[in-house]
């Protein structure tokens, strides 16, 4: 086999497996196919414009040189979108680590496995250097890491707020928009009232079940929730 061909190294249906299907399907050739099956309106009468193909080291010589040309500004968008620090030695260990990335297992081709073990690796430091009881970093994004995190709080509640029907999570006005939005619509089919407003003035009551907070809030600033949490421990824990 010509192992520098494409072509012959794909796995993929040979000549006398195309003819069988043609034949099963009643035409003669993969054109007369697209013929039958894609309206001629929509398909483009002429060759690509397309410049000669490149071999994999000009390729690589050339997506190089156009690396070159980028240029690296700071970001005002904001809203969780923020610049961060990478130090050296996650990137080597974990993000560079082959031990994570070629982790996969028969039946999942792909990095899965490998990510998820280097993620347990992660929640079991959190959970170190915080002291919490659990810890979760397998989500794709903050929006529904909180809304994971409210639905926990809610399948979580005790016997006495299940007979009370406990159903209210407050929302700090002052978390991402993106996380409001989606907390919104997490929370409707599931029958908890959501409350949106400022969690200097919000008193939590026997019907609160969780709250949420922004750290830093949408707009940067860093807030002092100290006497708000411990009051609102005191309400929603018992």
């Amino acid at each position: 086999m010509n192992t520098n061909s494409f072509s012959l190294r794909h796995i993929g249906p040979r000549l006398h497996e195309v003819k069988e299907m043609l034949n099963t399907i009643g035409v003669n050739s993969v054109n007369e196919l697209i013929d039958q099956t894609i309206p001629t309106s929509i398909r483009l009468n002429e060759e690509l414009d397309l410049p000669e193909g490149l071999s994999e080291q000009e390729f690589l010589i050339h997506i190089k040189e156009l690396s070159q040309k980028n240029k690296q500004f700071k970001t005002y968008i904001g809203l969780g979108y923020h610049n961060t620090v990478l130090p050296s030695v996650i990137q080597r260990n974990i993000l560079e680590n082959p031990g994570w990335y070629t982790a996969y297992t028969p039946y999942q081709a792909e990095i899965a496995q490998g990510r998820l073990e280097a993620l347990l690796n992660y929640q079991t430091m959190v959970i170190d250097l915080t002291g919490m009881e659990i810890a979760n970093a397998s989500l794709l994004d903050e929006s529904t890491a909180a809304a994971e995190a409210m639905i926990l709080l809610f399948n979580g509640r005790s016997k006495s707020k299940r007979k009370n029907n406990a159903n209210v999570f407050f929302v700090s006005e002052e978390c991402l928009p993106q996380t409001i939005s989606l907390l919104e619509t997490r929370s409707e089919p599931l029958g908890i009232k959501l409350i949106i407003g400022n969690h200097r003035d919000y008193k939590c009551d026997e019907a609160t079940f969780g709250t949420l907070l922004q750290y830093p809030s949408a707009t940067g600033e860093i807030y002092n929730y100290k006497a708000f949490t411990n009051t609102a421990h005191d309400k929603v824990q018992e």
